[in-house]
């Protein structure tokens, strides 16, 4: 996750496939030609971050599809009270395919995300043209993977990085 100019907020998710020479494994959804707002993209490959703010049970849920579309959902407390967030500005999602994988980047307005710090949770479903469905996460609480548990949210930031204009600038 990076800060840009103009109030964006970047995320970028480098997607390495379990069957890695053979990228045909992964099942990608199709890109549509209108991005928008689209429920249960989870039901396939698909990029999530999960926001919250630390003194709040509140958090939001971002989906981010490589088909273009994306999903914002506000919880009022673990799994309660779910609502759609429809943005005026929303997200604008690029997915370019690697040998290995896929590289899905984001651009959302940085106010999407609340006032820092926050605690952040990013994970990411893989569905497999065999049916086998891989679930990842940079932290699974529990014994099972689920996302919106509040002690997988371990990235925890005051601001944004700076963005940087490729991983090789470092």
């Amino acid at each position: 996750m990076t800060g840009g100019e103009n109030g964006l907020c970047r995320m970028v998710y480098r997607i390495v496939a379990a069957c890695r020479k053979n990228t045909e494994c992964l099942s990608l959804p199709a890109a549509v030609g209108e991005s928008g707002f689209a429920d249960e993209l989870w039901q396939d490959t698909c990029c999530e971050a999960f926001v919250a703010l630390p003194d709040r049970t509140a958090y939001r849920e971002f989906n981010f599809s490589p088909s273009g579309q994306w999903a914002i959902y506000d919880f009022a407390d673990y799994r309660q009270a779910m609502r759609r967030h429809l943005p005026d500005a929303p997200p604008k999602i690029d997915c370019q395919p690697t040998p290995d994988g896929f590289v899905l980047t984001v651009d959302l307005p940085r106010s999407l995300l609340g006032p820092p710090p926050w605690q952040i949770g990013l994970s990411c479903i893989l569905k497999y043209t065999d049916g086998s469905v891989d679930y990842r996460a940079l932290s699974h609480a529990g014994e099972r993977p689920d996302f919106h548990q509040r002690a997988s949210f371990t990235l925890h930031l005051d601001s944004l990085p700076p963005s940087f204009d490729s991983p090789d600038s470092f």
